[in-house]
């Protein structure tokens, strides 16, 4: 019969066996979820009916221009970051147009005297789309606490896409519901990297929320798992899944 101290021993060779399992999943996860990344942000390219949070180019820098003409503080670099997002929805504001802070075909043309929005083409690999999904890989693994604000030592699934999208600049609202009532819907046909997607869980309404990465994947924090990756065509998912916003 082993020993106390035998027990001790064959004790703590099995829990350091499990918790070194447990390193290594987490490790092997990370490496595919950042492979899924890598693919998610694969220079395909779609339509677009606006310049946007991301954008950059010669196009922006012209919009950037005229705000700049127009009094507003911001810089014209090229890059459709949330200074220019804030100038657009001031210059919205006072044109009493819709104030998203998209430069769609009514602000372009409002901007430009009247010209005609050219046609953008983006590619689905948006920089802060991929920023965004970096940053929100950091912490698989972090446990789920109900109305927890701690992306180390445990977060709820809203706590969690607000925190994330913090990093990149944007301000969302603290919960599932109000974080639904922001942004600009989205079918599930033509969802991209870095969209919100939202499901109804214990309560009615959008009460679960995370982040599509890609291939009808997407991460989030889960009750039952803290922050991890599931997919949109498991049962559970799939059958709660009500909806999509995209803020960048």
């Amino acid at each position: 019969m082993p020993t106390n101290s035998r027990r001790g021993k064959i004790f703590m060779v099995k829990f350091l066996k499990s918790k070194l399992k447990g390193v290594l999943r987490l490790m092997v996860l990370r490496v595919l979820v950042m492979v899924l990344i890598l693919l998610a942000a694969s220079p395909t390219t779609f339509a677009a009916t606006a310049f946007r949070l991301g954008d950059q180019g010669e196009e922006v820098a012209e919009i950037q221009m005229i705000l700049v003409r127009l009094g507003y503080d911001v810089i014209a670099d090229g890059e459709f970051g949330p200074s220019t997002v804030e100038a657009v929805k001031a210059f919205q504001k006072s044109k009493k147009l819709t104030a998203d802070g998209l430069v769609g075909a009514k602000t372009y043309a409002a901007l430009t005297g009247g010209r005609a929005i050219p046609e953008i083409s983006r590619s689905s690999g948006n920089l802060l789309s991929r920023r965004l999904i970096n940053n929100a890989m950091q912490y698989i693994g972090t446990p789920y606490v109900f109305g927890g604000n701690s992306l180390y030592y445990g977060i709820d699934c809203s706590a969690y896409t607000q925190q994330i999208f913090a990093m990149i600049g944007i301000d969302l609202p603290r919960t599932a519901d109000y974080q639904f009532e922001v942004g600009t819907p989205v079918s599930r046909a033509d969802l991209i990297p870095g969209d919100m997607v939202f499901f109804t869980t214990y309560t009615y309404g959008a009460s679960h929320c995370g982040i599509y990465i890609g291939d009808g994947q997407f991460i989030h924090a889960s009750s039952s798992q803290g922050v991890t990756i599931s997919s949109l065509g498991h049962p559970y998912y799939n059958a709660r899944y009500i909806g999509a916003r995209r803020v960048i």
